[in-house]
C-alpha cells in the first residue's frame, strides 16, 4: 500500500492548534500532505506546524477567526497565494458551552453556532470555487455524537453539530459532479482539551465510560487515522455520509 497516499495534496485545517485539529494535521502530514493550518492561537499553531514538518512536508500557519467573513476571505487569499492549490478542507473549529438553555444568552448561543456551522459555511464558500476542476477534492466536517443523540446542557452544541450533518449531505450532492467528496466525522468521548470538564471529574468520567460499550475513551490518533483514510483516493466512493467513531455509544 502507498504509505504517502496524500503526497502532492494540500489541506486547509481549521482549529488546528490543538486537540483533534492537531491530530488530523499530523496524520495528513504523515501521509504526505502539505498543510495550511488556521486557528486563533498563533503560538499553538506554530507548534503543530513544527511537528508536521518532521514528516518532510510544508506547513504554514494562518491566524483567523472562522466566524468573521473578512478574516476568512483574507485566509483564503493568503493560503492560496502560499500553496497555489487547496484540495482538502477540514472544518474542525468548534466550541462547547455547557449549561441549561435558559441560562444561555444570545451572544453565547451565536458563538457556538457561528463557530461550527457558519464557520464551515464561510470556509467552504471561500475555498470551494478554487477546488473545482481538479478532479479530486475532500471536505470533512467535524460533527459529534451530539449530532445524533443528546444529553442535558448541550442544546447549542447539539444544534450546531446536527446542522453540520445537514450541510454535509447537501454540499456532497452539489459537489459530486466535481469529484469532491463531502463527509462528516462524529467523534464520541475523546481525550481532548474540550472534554477536560469530564476527564477531570472522576465520577462524571465514569458515568460516560459506563455508557460506552468498548469501555474506554477514544484517542485523538484514531480520529487522525480516519481523516487520513477519508482524504485518500481509496475513499473516493464515500460521500454525503457521517462516520461515528464513538466506541459504540450511538449503537445502543
Amino acid at each position: 500500500m502507498n504509505d504517502k497516499p496524500l503526497r502532492g495534496k494540500t489541506a486547509l485545517i481549521t482549529g488546528a492548534s490543538k486537540g483533534l485539529g492537531r491530530a488530523m494535521a499530523l496524520a495528513l502530514a504523515e501521509a504526505g500532505a502539505h498543510l495550511a493550518l488556521a486557528a486563533r492561537n498563533l503560538d499553538q499553531l506554530q507548534q503543530t506546524a513544527a511537528a508536521a514538518r518532521h514528516f518532510g512536508v510544508e506547513a504554514d500557519v494562518f491566524e483567523a477567526d472562522v466566524t468573521d467573513e473578512s478574516q476568512v476571505t483574507r485566509l483564503a487569499q493568503a493560503a492560496l497565494a502560499r500553496f497555489d492549490k487547496i484540495q482538502i478542507l477540514i472544518n474542525n473549529a468548534g466550541i462547547n458551552i455547557r449549561k441549561p438553555l435558559i441560562d444561555f444568552n444570545l451572544a453565547e448561543w451565536r458563538r457556538v453556532l457561528d463557530t461550527s456551522v457558519t464557520g464551515a459555511f464561510l470556509i467552504c464558500h471561500a475555498f470551494v470555487p478554487h477546488m473545482k476542476g481538479q478532479g479530486y477534492g475532500r471536505i470533512l466536517n467535524l460533527s459529534s455524537t451530539m449530532g445524533h443523540v443528546a444529553i442535558p446542557g448541550r442544546t447549542a452544541y447539539c444544534a450546531s453539530k446536527t446542522a453540520l450533518l445537514g450541510l454535509t449531505r447537501a454540499l456532497a450532492l452539489e459537489l459530486a459532479p466535481e469529484a469532491i467528496t463531502v463527509n462528516a466525522i462524529s467523534p464520541g468521548l475523546i481525550g481532548t482539551e474540550m472534554n477536560l470538564p469530564i476527564l477531570q471529574n472522576p465520577e462524571l468520567k465514569q458515568q460516560f465510560l459506563s455508557r460506552i460499550p468498548l469501555g474506554r475513551m477514544g484517542k485523538v490518533e484514531e480520529i487522525g487515522a480516519l481523516a487520513r483514510f477519508l482524504c485518500a483516493e481509496a475513499a473516493g466512493y464515500i460521500t454525503g455520509t457521517d462516520i461515528l467513531i464513538d466506541g459504540g455509544w450511538c449503537a445502543q
